[in-house]
């Protein structure tokens, strides 16, 4: 938000210069990204002073030029060559003297020491537009008298720089979303640090009403939508241009000036924060303005031109007969002020945020008024600046101001009640501040002091600070006052020691993992939790359903992700877009579901909702990019799966504590389970299923694991490390050629060989599958390796072949094997 210096000063005695006023605002909570320096007209004239012309001779050399001799208030005479036909001796004149720069639109030029026809000229006596302060070009500008040479030119014209600050408000601070709001913080600072200070509002008591008659008759439909509507009747007021202070005001702040009527409602928008809305009282057709709602798809032109399809839940102001507006969001193109507008009505309203934001995303429009009524206005400052519009009106257009002004208000907001004690703020802030500043603090914020007692205060917060309503709230406006900077910093470290809790073995774990997949060349990605339901469509059932918004920004993020796939896909889809096919990438994140068969109650209010957090890994592309000494490599389930068993093995889990079973899932193609030799589920991986990469418009093949985080990190924790010293055996080495039914997986070999010997088998290991001739239909052959090692003593061939035997039964008689 843009927010002008001299503005400023209407309301407060600033005091302060303005990159003074920058460190203010942003020790306030109003960071000032920048204050740049605003000149009515450019260049801001200097160089430029006020000149007498002594003598005038024409040129010997021009039939139109000018020699003439100046007085520029240094004593001497100043030779320029003068083109204008008005220039005559004893004038008083604006000279732009040497150097000096002048400009014309984007361009400019210097003003130098020349010869023009052969005589020196040393300056140009100047018309109103070579200077900018007008457009006439007719002739010199000539003075009164009674200017003294000299005198600069500024100074003549009375120029005031501006400064434009850029405040970067935070989505609470809606209350400062004008200058008056910004004046209040810095009234609240200037009176905590520098003595008493206060902001002026602007006085309305000078509205009143010309004629009892004549007033527009109002009705509203939904008070819940629109909990107070002030409106005025306004009659034979003449549209122009505004007055030059309200033009350069609004021009400061980069708002583009229309016409006297437009610009007090962005004066009193941009100046107190209230938005208004005015219409041509012509096109109200059955002299009534009615609030309430249309049916679905009535169409609606707003101001820009465009139609809009209006929804029954969009709030409109209407006439007797069709809508006029989208009710704090955009006028309506056939009801707005033009320059043949003669009587005007008022709109001065407080409309339910909620109900503003989602008209304005159903309708893709954002104005600078929906943004204040989306975050909450002032809902009992809407007749004083009402008011406070028709004495401008009345000012700089005319009119008559017809009847009482409309003020339909059913229920008052009150000031919302605060309960501060001093030990909790002392204890939040981590100093003592004294009471008696707390509260005068708490003051200088327009909160009002209900009652005080040793321990706290009771405090009624302004309707205008919606964003105040707990103590902690109270707190943060307090210390923002008094000064973040203003807590010292002890030289005493109180501390106490503690162990780590699971959740400090989380964020270790996960950053173990972390750098270990980055190392190994993917790359982090963070999505967002809320996404598209559309996704989800056939993959949930009855137990678990995606948790939902109440108030959801689109219908791209309406509901809470279920899985890390689609934000994924999501990424693959755009950089593959992007000549990026091969991508490595991981994620941690949480998913979250709903089961609506369960029920809320008071102890357990979140019964039926349930959050996991996991880490997804995503590999698409290549592996490895081409070379000359190998082809490129193409990412498969195997590389998917040694990824994985790293992430396992580094978090120390053993092979011996898991197994992985083919399952089947809908967001894959072909799956594999991870799971505990327990059956507790750790995660699963495969081949994105196509019908699943089509919602993202993924085209190329993609293999995912999504792993349950928490659920490993207990099993990580589980363990102890210990010291174990290298064996002073060797391992022995067996190989088994196995010949097994087509359906048999390498899991199932494995686990069967793990089972029937625990206490030497150390390794098994596939290096050879085969199918096709010599084989029997529906038979394929492993070829494994069984590694077998006793860290205290050598084996001996009976203890070998007693395992192999073993090993080679329990094939036998569970898979079915027979050995080549």
């Amino acid at each position: 938000m843009n927010i002008s210096y001299n503005w400023l000063k209407r309301y407060i005695d600033l005091g302060l210069a303005p990159e003074k006023l920058a460190e203010v605002l942003t020790s306030v909570g109003l960071e000032t990204g920048s204050v740049e320096e605003v000149e009515s007209v450019k260049g801001g004239l200097r160089g430029i002073v006020i000149g007498k012309v002594l003598t005038c001779e024409e040129h010997p050399n021009s039939d139109h030029l000018h020699i003439t001799t100046v007085d520029l208030g240094d004593g001497q005479a100043t030779q320029i060559v003068c083109g204008a036909p008005n220039v005559a001796a004893g004038q008083t004149v604006v000279v732009a003297t040497v150097g000096t720069t002048l400009y014309d639109g984007d361009k400019e030029f210097q003003i130098k020491k020349s010869k023009i026809r052969g005589v020196e000229s040393f300056g140009m006596i100047c018309a109103e537009d070579e200077i900018g302060i007008g457009t006439s070009h007719d002739g010199i500008i000539v003075l009164a008298d009674e200017v003294a040479p000299g005198t600069p030119a500024a100074e003549y014209y009375r120029l005031q720089s501006d400064y434009m600050l850029e405040v970067d408000l935070t989505p609470n601070r809606v209350d400062a979303a004008s200058h008056y709001g910004v004046a209040r913080d810095i009234a609240a600072w200037l009176d905590c640090h520098k003595g008493e200070s206060r902001v002026v509002r602007p006085s309305v008591d000078a509205f009143s009403i010309n004629r009892p008659d004549g007033a527009l008759a109002v009705e509203v439909d939904d008070y819940a939508a629109c909990p107070r509507y002030s409106g005025l009747t306004i009659r034979g007021i003449k549209v122009a241009e505004s007055p030059e202070w309200l033009k350069t005001l609004l021009s400061t702040i980069g708002q583009r000036p229309i016409n006297n009527i437009v610009d007090i409602t962005n004066f009193i928008l941009f100046g107190m924060g209230q938005p208004l809305h005015c219409f041509d009282l012509d096109k109200v057709k059955g002299g009534k303005v009615v609030v309430r709602h249309c049916p679905t798809g009535t169409p609606f032109t707003t101001l820009d031109g465009v139609e809009h399809k209006l929804d029954e839940a969009d709030l409109m102001i209407c006439n007797a007969e069709e809508p006029m507006c989208i009710a704090g969001v955009f006028g309506g193109l056939d009801s707005g002020v033009t320059e043949a507008t003669t009587s005007i009505f008022i709109e001065s309203a407080y409309f339910n945020p909620t109900s503003v934001r989602k008209t304005a995303r159903r309708q893709g429009l954002s104005t600078d008024a929906s943004f204040r009524y989306e975050r909450g206005t002032d809902p009992n400052a809407t007749l004083y600046c009402l008011k406070l519009a028709a004495i401008l009106v009345k000012e700089l257009a005319g009119g008559e101001i017809c009847g009482e002004p409309v003020d339909i208000y059913p229920d008052e907001v009150k000031p919302f009640p605060v309960r501060l004690d001093f030990s909790y703020l002392n204890g939040l802030v981590g100093k003592d501040i004294p009471t008696d500043r707390v509260v005068a603090i708490a003051e200088s914020l327009d909160m009002e002091v209900a009652s005080r007692d040793d321990n706290g205060v009771d405090l009624l917060v302004p309707t205008y600070r919606v964003d105040v309503q707990r103590p902690c709230d109270v707190v943060e406006d307090i210390l923002r006052i008094y000064g973040y900077n203003n807590v010292e910093i002890s030289d005493s470290v109180k501390s106490s020691l503690s162990y780590k809790n699971f959740t400090d073995k989380t964020n270790d774990l996960r950053e173990l993992v972390s750098e270990q997949l980055t190392a190994q060349g993917f790359n982090e990605i963070l999505n967002n939790s809320l996404t598209a339901e559309r996704y989800f469509e056939g993959l949930t059932d009855p137990k678990c359903m995606p948790v939902k918004l109440l108030n959801p920004l689109s219908t791209d993020l309406n509901v809470l992700r279920m899985t890390l796939l689609f934000g994924g896909l999501e990424v693959i889809e755009h950089n593959v877009n992007r000549r990026d096919p091969d991508l490595c990438l991981y994620e941690f994140g949480k998913s979250y579901s709903c089961n609506p068969e369960s029920e809320s109650t008071a102890e357990n209010p979140i019964a039926p909702y349930t959050e996991t957090e996991l880490l997804g890994i995503w590999l698409t592309g290549d592996i490895r990019p081409a070379g000359w000494t190998a082809p490129a490599e193409k990412a498969t389930f195997f590389h998917m799966k040694g990824v994985v068993q790293q992430v396992l093995a580094r978090l120390g889990v053993s092979p011996r504590e898991i197994e992985m079973v083919s399952a089947e899932n809908p967001l894959f193609d072909a799956a594999t389970e991870i799971r505990t030799r327990s059956g507790k589920s750790l995660g699963v991986m495969g081949i994105v299923a196509k019908n699943m990469l089509k919602r993202c418009d993924v085209k190329v093949e993609v293999l995912y694991a999504q792993l349950d985080w928490l659920a490993l990190v207990r099993l990580a924790t589980r363990h102890r490390v210990t010291f174990t010293p290298l064996p002073k055996t060797q391992a022995v080495k067996r190989d088994l050629a196995l010949l097994l039914d087509k359906s048999v997986t390498m899991a199932q070999v494995e686990k069967t060989v793990r089972d029937s010997e625990r206490k030497l088998l150390r390794d098994v290991a596939l290096f050879d599958v085969y199918e096709g001739k010599n084989l029997e239909p529906g038979k394929k052959s492993y070829a494994i390796t069984v590694t077998l090692q006793d860290n205290e003593k050598t084996l001996q061939d009976k203890q070998i072949d007693a395992v192999m035997q073993k090993i080679v039964t329990n094939l036998t008689k569970q898979l079915g094997a027979s050995l080549r």
